[in-house]
């Protein structure tokens, strides 16, 4: 009996150091899986190095104006003739999103203008962006005019909601906006803030609509799937780090 106990523990304990390995690596490469699977869902939407994935809006190629340094996409404003030129103008994504988690970098030159469009429909009918998708307004709040507007300011869903705080750096330095539509549940965040929540396409929306610069703009705010948008407001931006999550 006794050389049998013993014999059985010694034949557990040889079981158990065999087994362990084996269960430590299963369940360090699951906490790895685990770990990998959000970054895994990113998509690139800038290579870094090429407009492949853009277009002008309206057709053609990327706008001269536009360019590609160090991983950055910017426009080059003080080589370019005027605003919504030719060789400049709005750019967007030659690929449609529904519900989506878009992220970016970007910095405004001093007194600088710009922003970021969501859900636009590119139709002939419609001349701009803006027409059809709302903005996340990118802007110098020290130096631009248009900050002197209520909504009108950085973070701010354009001519529509206020930020609910400011958490913009000054000109010159990288913010990151976010930027979240989920089954008509819209939210924009800059620099990991939540500064505007509300619900698309639902009576208030419309009445939000109705007081804006907007209202005579019959496809504005409509479309529940769409592009995305680089402004050209005629000045420098950069661009960096542009990524899109399909929800």
């Amino acid at each position: 009996m006794k050389k049998s106990y013993w014999a059985g523990l010694a034949l557990l304990g040889m079981l158990a150091s065999c087994a362990s390995p084996k269960s430590d690596e299963a369940e360090s490469t699951t906490s790895e899986e685990t770990a990998a699977a959000p970054a895994e869902e990113w998509i690139p939407l800038f290579d870094g190095q090429t407009f492949n994935g853009w277009s002008k809006y309206g057709g053609g190629e990327v706008g001269k104006a536009w360019k590609i340094e160090n991983g950055e996409l910017f426009l080059d404003a003080a080589n370019k003739d005027g605003w919504q030129t030719g060789d400049g103008g709005d750019i967007i994504t030659t690929e449609e999103f529904e519900n989506f988690h878009f992220k970016c970098d970007w910095k405004i030159a001093p007194n600088g203008n710009s922003g970021i469009i969501f859900l636009v429909h590119e139709s002939p009918e419609y001349d701009y962006p803006w027409q059809t998708g709302p903005e996340m307004q990118v802007l110098d709040n020290e130096g631009h005019p248009d900050a002197k507007i209520i909504s009108h300011r950085a973070g701010d869903l354009y001519d529509l909601i206020v930020s609910s705080e400011e958490t913009v750096k000054p000109a010159g330095e990288w913010n990151t906006a976010e930027i979240i539509v989920d089954q008509g549940n819209l939210e924009l965040r800059l620099n990991g803030v939540a500064v505007v929540k509300t619900t698309l396409w639902t009576p208030e929306w419309e009445e939000l609509i109705a007081q804006s610069k907007f209202k005579d703009m019959p496809g504005f705010g409509k479309y529940k799937k769409g592009k995305i948008a680089l402004q050209d407001h005629g000045d420098v931006v950069h661009y960096r780090n542009i990524q899109i999550k399909k929800l």
